[in-house]
């Protein structure tokens, strides 16, 4: 699209085209005295040799195969016309050769009507020259319109405030030409009040480093002149601002960068309630918008910003609100479905205050993995990459990927070891009985030896009743401890469960003389799993909160760009091998994402410190638990790598 200053010079070009005297060449030198005795406004002359550049022109001839090569070029350019005066009257309706003839007139025409014979071709190269200056008008206005459109709908399509930021800057610095931009952003001050945040600049002629600033919203300067007023600031020089304007302008960014702002342009950006937002600030309107300019061209190459470009701004500005309005809803929408997300993991995870903070972990960790993996150029690979949207993908569902442990049962959610507390409470409370059930039996016996012996065989007989009792009391002891130890979940499966089966069957007589074991056979069976706390039935209810959270998830409104959370977050406990849930998917089946989250999610429960019904592993430890994994196909050995190599584990240190 051509620029506001190219515009004015061929606004110029059309205005100096109607100046110029206008020539008249005449082949016959009796009519030329003719012509200069009737008008004296037309410069006549002969037929030249040679066309220099000139104004609108008449040709009178009797031969144009006498017209030199300039000729015909000006000719077929339509900047002048043919009048074919032959000297025969039989040849006036065909004139011979090219360029075809404007009119023909007789040779013995009076002068008055040859006249306006050349009057008549000079209004018509008027009109010619009129309409091709509207055709380019209207090709240009097309043009600009086009560029507006298209500037349009790149600002309604970012969904990055910076990038966006950018755009807006580097188009408008296009459409006028302008050497260097800056915007500045409206916003509530700690006070109350308002400010403007200076918070992005271009230059072409130099390389600056830029640092955001915050500055006053008041009249002291040109930008919080145009926010606080909302008056667009046009400048032919902001040197030597008038006096009538509350603001100056501070050259120390000239003087330190050998750089001079000349010309200025500052334009509100108001949005849809026309409150003002924003505020663009353009500086030298260059001649040629590729040029770069220094201190000693500046002058020779800027020029003042036409009062033409105010409309296309204006309309640039308007467009530039929707798309930071469309932005600051967009990002309001993303930080409220953020605190949702959060709010609903912390909720979760505070049904079971022991996992507290797991979810927060598995997404930095995931996040992390995948960041590495997107810049991994191994043939394994170096084909996956993950967009800003799809990266926000892996995080929502690794913080949503326990999401469906809200449909779980309390009580099993939060269980710590083998047994649940009453369970356990109630084991106690049974050997406690079966250990005074002994001493008492013990009294029983000492008490019915002492009535039949005597004191004195009593007391000889009562050191074996002591030891007896120790004995009885010791091994009910061990047994009790036995069993508390074998209450205590273990990360990898383990046996020698048989001595479980063993005291169990040992009976003791309760308060109502009936024989009972010390331990119930579903008592039993949950001391003896090898491996965890759970048994299968509870088990199969933890294991039931993936299906909860593919149903949760799958029921929110997810926008096209994550619309595969529920699927990644659903995945997690699948196997490579086609052994896991809920789905028994094959390593074919599940998504990449899951995978990593998969290695997130194991590292972090292995390594976490918070877990009552098991010790804190070591990460070396729990990497090789991973690895081990790994080799029985379990888990994807080459992300398990890269997650070691890039040394993703140790945020999980960080974060606790």
């Amino acid at each position: 699209m051509a620029n506001f200053h190219s515009l004015r010079a061929s606004n110029a070009f059309a205005a100096e085209a109607e100046t110029p005297a206008r020539l008249v060449y005449c082949q016959d030198a009796a009519l030329a005295a003719s012509l200069r005795l009737q008008n004296g406004e037309w410069r006549i002359a002969p037929l030249p040799a040679k066309l220099e550049d000139c104004g609108p022109a008449v040709v009178l001839a009797d031969d144009p195969r006498l017209f030199s090569d300039d000729l015909r070029r000006v000719l077929a350019a339509q900047r002048a016309r043919f009048i074919f005066m032959p000297r025969a009257m039989a040849a006036l309706a065909a004139p011979p050769g090219d360029p075809p003839a404007f009119s023909s007139l007789a040779a013995r025409t009076p002068v008055e009507m040859v006249c306006r014979a050349i009057a008549a071709a000079f209004d018509n190269l008027a009109l010619i020259a009129r309409q091709a200056t509207l055709e380019a008008e209207l090709q240009r206005a097309k043009s600009e319109i086009d560029q507006l459109n298209e500037i349009g709908l790149a600002l309604s399509t970012q969904r990055d405030r910076e990038s966006l930021i950018d755009l807006i800057l580097r188009k408008s610095r296009e459409i006028t030409g302008s050497d260097a931009g800056s915007l500045y952003l409206v916003e509530p001050n700690e006070q109350g009040g308002r400010q403007l945040r200076f918070k992005f600049t271009q230059n072409d002629s130099m390389n600056l480093s830029f640092r955001e600033s915050v500055l006053p919203l008041d009249s002291s300067s040109v930008a919080g002149y145009v926010a606080l007023t909302g008056q667009e600031v046009r400048l032919a020089d902001a040197y030597q601002i008038p006096a009538s304007l509350p603001f100056g302008f501070n050259r120390r960014f000239d003087e330190e960068n050998s750089y001079r702002t000349k010309s200025m342009l500052a334009v509100p950006v108001k949005d849809p309630r026309g409150e003002i937002i924003a505020v663009v600030q353009l500086i030298n309107c260059k001649r040629d918008f590729a040029s770069r300019l220094t201190l000693q061209t500046a002058d020779e190459l800027v020029t003042a910003f036409p009062e033409e470009c105010l409309a296309l701004l204006r309309s640039l500005a308007s467009q530039a609100a929707v798309a930071l309005e469309n932005i600051h809803l967009y990002e309001n929408i993303e930080m409220l479905f953020e605190g949702f997300v959060r709010a609903s993991v912390s909720a979760i995870e505070a049904r079971d205050p022991t996992t507290y903070g797991h979810s927060f972990r598995v997404a930095d960790l995931t996040v992390a993995l995948a960041e590495v993996v997107d810049r991994d150029e191994s043939r394994w690979f170096r084909d996956v990459h993950f967009s800003r949207a799809e990266m926000k993908e892996v995080r929502y569902a690794s913080l949503l990927h326990d999401f469906g442990k809200v449909g779980v049962r309390e009580e099993v959610l939060v269980k710590a070891k083998k047994l649940y507390p009453l369970q356990l409470d109630l084991v106690k409370e049974r050997f406690a009985y079966a250990r005074k059930a002994i001493e008492f039996e013990q009294s029983e016996r000492k008490l019915a030896y002492l009535l039949e012996k005597g004191r004195e065989e009593f007391l000889r007989r009562e050191p074996e009743y002591r030891r007896e009792l120790e004995e009885r009391l010791r091994e009910i002891d061990e047994f009790l401890n036995f069993v508390l130890k074998c209450n205590e979940p273990t990360v990898l499966r383990e046996g020698n469960f048989k001595r479980l089966e063993e005291f169990a069957a040992r009976d003791f007589i309760d308060s109502r003389g009936r024989h009972g074991s010390l331990l119930s056979d579903h008592e039993v069976r949950l001391l003896s799993i090898s491996q965890g706390n759970l048994d299968d039935r509870e088990r199969r209810q933890i294991e039931s909160h993936v299906t909860y959270t593919l149903n949760f998830l799958s029921r929110i409104p997810w926008t096209s760009e994550i619309k595969n959370v529920p699927t990644i977050a659903a995945a997690h406990h699948e196997k490579l091998d086609g052994t896991g849930y809920p789905n028994n998917l094959s390593a074919q089946q599940i998504p990449i994402q899951s995978r990593m989250m998969t290695i997130s999610d194991i590292y972090d429960a292995l390594c976490a410190a918070d877990r009552p019904y098991k010790k804190a592993v070591a990460s070396e430890h729990a990497l090789d638990i991973l690895f081990d994994e790994a080799k029985r196909g379990l888990v994807d050995v080459e992300l398990l790598r890269i997650f070691r190599a890039a040394e993703v584990f140790k945020l999980n240190s960080k974060a606790q």
